[in-house]
């Protein structure tokens, strides 16, 4: 699989299994958090010793780590944050991610060595506040998620070329400007700024008037206004031809609470779209060789000339799209998601909220985890079971580097792991086999459409 520093498919993970699949799916680089000071809490998150064993697999395949040191850490916190960057540096990591300046000078002397990049938190939105964490130390940027395209442009075009531009193209997205909220502390004591955000965004409210106590009445969205809640999941993987051309050089997935099967279907949608777009501008050939130095189509300034801002920074004319296959398109709708945006990017069509459901739409389910293939029988698969799987049942097995496979499963030849014949396999976490004529790879996720779509409260 080609593995590139730019255009970069960045990929979450929660955990060390997390790590090793999105590597498998194509992940140039994966970001992650320690068990302590990162920005997400709930996932299991790695270890040191797990961060030396992901480092080497990566690096092994292609790849990169990244690790989060993205809280804004308060006095008692200092000297073991510097601690634990000091344990950090020996793990084999490439980069950490850093909000806090304090933390960014620290890294910087601790860990000379390790790549640093700004957190979202930090809310760069402009070439000034980047061109002076360069100075710094930093080495790539993570925009505010309020930036729209031509913002990118007007930074990607005023800024060192050696300074990357990380930008999320898919997930969840907070209301509070770059993530930086008191609602979780204020109602439940959970601390957004160090990992523990509740999600009370994503609640359900009403409104009682004083006089009227036990009456509730909804809070609704017209043609009118709306609430600032709930925000839509972002999904640019059928405009990631016009992010690129903007500037972004690492395209980031939110998502490090998310299960192996979100990790592994979203990076490989990401990966096989950037990859088109390389062929398809000219870089690379159909088979991943490069044909031409990357580049983005932003004009930059000369030395001693002024800043370039607006229509100025951008080229002339535009590229031609680079239209996706249906089967990639879908390929958003088929993990649990809520409503789709393009986030801010394009100012004529804003991220707007949901406002009669907090729950994500689940139109897919995981029915089966491969856990290896034989060719006995003319192909069997052995797989750990997670959902109901009969005969003449249209699954589809998620593979790496390309479309799914789609398998209709035959009847008869369901066996237990004693090998004794079975009639259908509807007993979850139980390994079963079954026939299946196409090699397919390890871990590979199962999945079956759902027989009527859900809602799946996450």
């Amino acid at each position: 699989m080609n593995h590139r520093r730019q255009p970069e498919v960045l990929a979450p993970a929660g955990n060390l299994r997390g790590l090793k699949t999105a590597v498998d799916y194509g992940a140039d680089a994966v970001y992650c958090g320690g068990k302590a000071f990162g920005m997400r809490s709930a996932p299991k998150n790695l270890s040191l010793e797990d961060f030396e064993e992901g480092s080497r697999y990566a690096h092994e395949h292609g790849a990169r780590v990244y690790v989060t040191c993205n809280v804004l850490p308060r006095n008692a916190e200092v000297e073991d944050m510097k601690e634990y960057i000091g344990q950090l540096k020996d793990t084999g990591v490439d980069a950490l991610i850093v909000t806090d300046i304090g933390v960014l000078m620290a890294a910087r002397r601790i860990a000379p060595d390790l790549e640093l990049h700004v957190s979202t938190q930090a809310g760069v939105t402009n070439y000034l506040a980047a061109n002076a964490l360069y100075e710094l130390g930093a080495r790539r940027v993570v925009l505010a998620r309020e930036m729209d395209l031509q913002a990118v442009r007007d930074i990607r075009a005023n800024i060192p070329a050696d300074m990357d531009v990380e930008c999320f193209v898919h997930g969840a997205m907070c209301m509070a400007f770059s993530g930086r909220c008191l609602f979780s502390n204020y109602l439940t004591g959970r601390d957004g700024n160090h990992g523990e955000c509740a999600q009370p965004c994503r609640w359900k409210y009403s409104i009682v008037e004083e006089k009227r106590p036990g009456r509730y009445f909804p809070i609704e969205q017209t043609q009118d206004g709306a609430f600032l809640f709930n925000s839509q999941d972002m999904n640019m993987l059928e405009h990631l031809d016009e992010l690129i051309d903007a500037g972004a050089t690492s395209l980031k997935i939110e998502g490090r609470s998310k299960s192996a099967y979100y990790i592994a279907a979203m990076t490989n949608a990401y990966k096989t779209a950037v990859d088109l777009y390389m062929v398809r501008r000219g870089f690379e050939d159909a088979d991943g060789r490069t044909v031409a130095p990357f580049h983005d189509q932003v004009r930059r300034t000369a030395p001693g000339e002024a800043p370039r801002v607006g229509a100025e920074a951008t080229v002339a004319g535009r590229p031609e799209r680079v239209e996706l296959p249906e089967w990639l398109r879908e390929e958003p709708y088929k993990v649990a998601h809520r409503d789709y945006s393009t986030g801010f990017y394009y100012p004529e069509h804003p991220v707007t909220q949901n406002t009669d459901r907090s729950h994500y739409f689940r139109d897919w389910l995981v029915v089966g985890e491969v856990l290896g293939w034989s060719p006995e029988d003319g192909g069997r698969i052995t797989l750990m079971s997670r959902n109901k799987i009969e005969a003449g049942q249209l699954v589809e097995f998620v593979m790496p580097g390309g479309a799914p496979y789609a398998y209709t499963v035959p009847s008869g030849g369901f066996r237990d792991a004693d090998g004794e014949p079975v009639e259908l396999i509807n007993n979850p976490a139980h390994v079963f086999s079954m026939p299946c004529p196409e090699p397919v790879p390890v871990n590979a996720a199962m999945r079956s459409r759902t027989k009527r779509p859900t809602l799946k409260s996450e």
